[in-house]
């Protein structure tokens, strides 16, 4: 196929997308984004992501036709998306714009993952992990080395120049930076395995503290540098799944964004089994000040929260508090009132095998009714998808099930 063939078909796609990205259903979800991140009342979006896309490729929807790299890459991009809109019910990520990532690198702080890992689905990108302790004594520390940050402008000029070309009349083009994700603890359990990290709590919590102090570092570090090369950006939509678009407490410089200006993702997982007074030595008190340079701070994923919450609020400009499957969703709904942004992760177990649209009621409604007893302003995000046993029915049933409660409780979107 040649190239004029190739690009046609991802205008195509692209007027497709934008038809859609255009309408007045869009228009009001992409305001429900805002307005649930400014913690107003609104019917929650509702959200899929980190889906198995290899299992999902009902009729060769997904088959992609051009042969070119960069056209094949916007194309099942484009694909993915149209997917979305015609089989999940649910608010899909759609703004009426081609979106290039500013390309960037980091050397990182110089220590590296050792692994085993044993794959059950070659096709599935979630494996299992057999880490190695890499850093069980004082002398792996030395290789510690603060990062390098590296923007490349040159490629965001040809990146942002072909998408022009093929997307020209059809779909404006930007460059845009991102927000932070920091989760040192997800890092430094790679680096070492769980059980060290626990027994290290008592029997060496001074080297963990040595750990968190030098991740804390070359995190900061980082941070400076992706400040004076303009690589954070405010516009993104999505944040780690959730809605990411909210009002900014002060008026940003559209010419150099800053951490300011930005969202501070961060969360430590491995410590659902410790005590709140440990994640807040260990963990807390270290980010804290990092997330205090930005303009909000959204804090939890897989971990339950529900009864360090007290403690989460040390963050000053915290917005959004993730609710796993895992955690007392009243005592969580009652904590966070109307403060706060519940963002709700609904057990993706659910979808794995078979969906019983029963048991999606009874957890989408209980999500609903809590937040409006407590005056919770909510995003709803179901997640960590690892598997739907090649069985996309599931999550079609899963959204149509999930929305049509939000209908109820909320009205239709």
């Amino acid at each position: 196929m040649d190239m004029a063939r190739e690009e046609s078909i991802v205008r195509e796609l692209a007027k497709r997308y934008m038809d859609i990205a255009l309408s007045d259903r869009h228009a009001r979800m992409r305001r429900r984004f805002r307005d649930s991140n400014d913690l107003k009342i609104v019917r929650p979006p509702l959200i899929m992501e980190e889906i198995p896309w290899h299992e999902m490729n009902m009729d060769g929807e997904l088959d992609c036709l051009c042969q070119d790299e960069t056209l094949r890459g916007m194309e099942y991009r484009l694909r993915v998306q149209l997917f979305r809109e015609k089989h999940f019910r649910c608010d899909n990520y759609i703004e009426p714009v081609w979106v290039i990532d500013k390309a960037s690198s980091s050397t990182g702080i110089g220590f590296s993952i050792q692994e085993k890992r044993l794959s059950v689905d070659r096709a599935n990108n979630i494996v299992s992990h057999e880490y190695s302790d890499v850093l069980a004594d004082e002398r792996s520390l030395e290789r510690y080395h603060d990062p390098v940050v590296t923007a490349y402008p040159e490629i965001d000029a040809r990146r942002v120049a072909r998408a022009e070309e093929v997307l020209k009349d059809v779909m404006p083009v930007e460059l845009r930076g991102g927000y932070i994700y920091f989760s040192p603890w997800d890092q430094i359990a790679m680096l070492r395995g769980v059980e060290p990290i626990l027994m290290d709590m008592y029997d060496r919590p001074e080297y963990l503290h040595k750990i968190m102090r030098l991740f804390i570092r070359g995190m900061s570090r980082e941070m400076d540098q992706r400040d004076a090369l303009g690589l954070y950006d405010p516009r993104s939509i999505a944040l780690h799944c959730t809605p990411g678009q909210v009002t900014l407490p002060h008026e940003p410089d559209p010419a150099h964004y800053t951490s300011r200006d930005i969202w501070f993702r961060t969360m430590a997982q491995m410590f659902s089994s410790v005590s709140p007074a440990a994640h807040e030595e260990f963990d807390l008190r270290y980010t804290i000040p990092l997330a205090s340079r930005c303009a909000y701070t959204y804090y939890g994923c897989c971990e339950p929260l529900h009864d360090r919450i007290d403690r989460l609020k040390l963050y000053p400009n915290l917005r959004k508090i993730g609710v796993s499957p895992w955690a007392d969703v009243e005592k969580s709904a009652e904590m966070i009132g109307g403060d706060y942004v519940l963002s709700r992760k609904p057990n993706p177990a659910n979808v794995a095998i078979s969906t019983d649209p029963e048991l999606i009621r009874r957890e989408i409604g209980e999500t609903a009714r809590l937040c409006l007893k407590y005056g919770c302003p909510c995003d709803i995000t179901l997640k960590d998808i690892s598997t739907v046993s090649y069985k996309p029915g599931n999550l079609i049933l899963w959204a149509e099930t999930a929305s049509r409660v939000l209908d109820e409780y909320y009205g239709e979107a």
